[in-house]
């Protein structure tokens, strides 16, 4: 294969890389993807998938099992918020399932997964190598620390000021309800998402560095209802959530998912923003236009950028911050408008 010329070569076997690479194929291109990680790939993440993420992984012929999801539910003390989905159904997946599902679909496309990593890059003017393999193009979809961002210069150098992790756990437990209820304290927040009908994922984003049992403090009520039910899988961390980037495209080498920069997992829609924009760059690719990737990202990643921002320099204002829930809780109609766009 070294001596082959490839259209695209996928650096990462994670959500948006397969996707990319899925995308790629069915648009009759030749993709190779390289992980150099083997068997199910997993990650902390919420796993709520948005009705956008749903729609976007049907485009591609892909269904993972899980859980309905029928809105947002906010908590804060006694105050609730509930915002239903206007415009189709979530559904809660395993990172794992989804991982599994992803893959069937790459092998029933026929496209190589190669057990290698990309750590080198030189390019040309009508190619990129990578390593042993060369391709039209390089699309660097390995995570939110991604080295391939940093080897062709497209990571910012600006520190993030209160920079934010993420922790998940699942547990055998009956879901409570068919949304994702988010628990706001006054560092940290807690994601409950139904993935099965006997198992809920718990995930907990801070400011504050911690054990997960130490974060789960911070949430008394819902730390009571997990205290009988029984974890079923290892606690995984993510983090600082905060990447920036100078550009999504350097050369032949295409940056996707979160390698493409990312603000914070607080609106749980990250995965749909990766879905999305990789539609976007495999339409790029396919025209031969990949420079225009750039625009594209940026347009489709505006609202949710923006919503996400928002909420997120309200979050790390205490005053403001404890209002949210609140707020959301007086004016249903205007909680709605937000769900529904980041639904989207």
């Amino acid at each position: 294969m070294p001596d082959r010329m490839h259209d695209v070569v996928v650096a990462g076997g994670g959500p948006a890389g397969l996707a990319v690479a899925l995308g790629c194929a069915r648009a009759g291109m030749d993709v190779v993807v390289c992980e150099r990680r083997s068997g199910v790939l997993d990650k902390a993440c919420g796993e709520g998938l948005m009705p956008g993420a749903v729609a976007a992984l049907a485009a591609l012929g892909v269904d993972p099992p899980g859980h309905p999801i029928d809105g947002i539910t906010y908590r804060q003390g006694d105050t609730v918020a509930h915002a239903p989905f206007r415009n189709g159904t979530g559904r809660g997946v395993r990172r794992t399932q989804l991982h599994d599902t992803l893959c069937a679909a790459i092998g029933r496309a026929g496209v190589p997964v190669l057990a290698a990593a990309v750590t080198d890059i030189t390019q040309y003017d009508d190619h990129v190598r990578a390593g042993a393999l060369r391709a039209r193009y390089l699309v660097a979809a390995d995570g939110l620390h991604s080295a391939i961002r940093d080897l062709v210069g497209l990571t910012a150098r600006r520190t993030t000021p209160t920079p934010r992790w993420g922790l998940r756990r699942h547990y055998a437990l009956a879901p409570a309800c068919a949304s994702v209820e988010v628990t706001w304290a006054r560092r940290s927040e807690a994601y409950v998402t139904p993935v099965a009908p006997d198992t809920i994922g718990v995930a907990i984003l801070s400011s504050v560095r911690g054990g997960f049992t130490e974060q789960l403090a911070a949430f008394p009520e819902l730390a009571a209802r997990l205290a009988g039910a029984r974890p079923v899988s290892r606690v995984l961390g993510a983090g600082p959530l905060r990447q920036r980037t100078t550009g999504r495209v350097a050369g032949r080498v295409l940056l996707a998912g979160d390698a493409a920069g990312y603000v914070d997992a607080l609106t749980g829609e990250g995965l749909a923003l990766s879905l999305t924009t990789a539609a976007d760059l495999v339409r790029c690719l396919r025209a031969g236009r990949p420079a225009d990737y750039e625009r594209a990202w940026i347009r489709t990643s505006r609202r949710s950028r923006w919503l996400t921002e928002s909420l997120l320099w309200a979050r790390t204002r205490p005053v403001l911050g404890r209002r949210i829930v609140p707020a959301a809780a007086h004016a249903p109609w205007l909680f709605a408008a937000a769900v529904d766009q980041l639904a989207r």
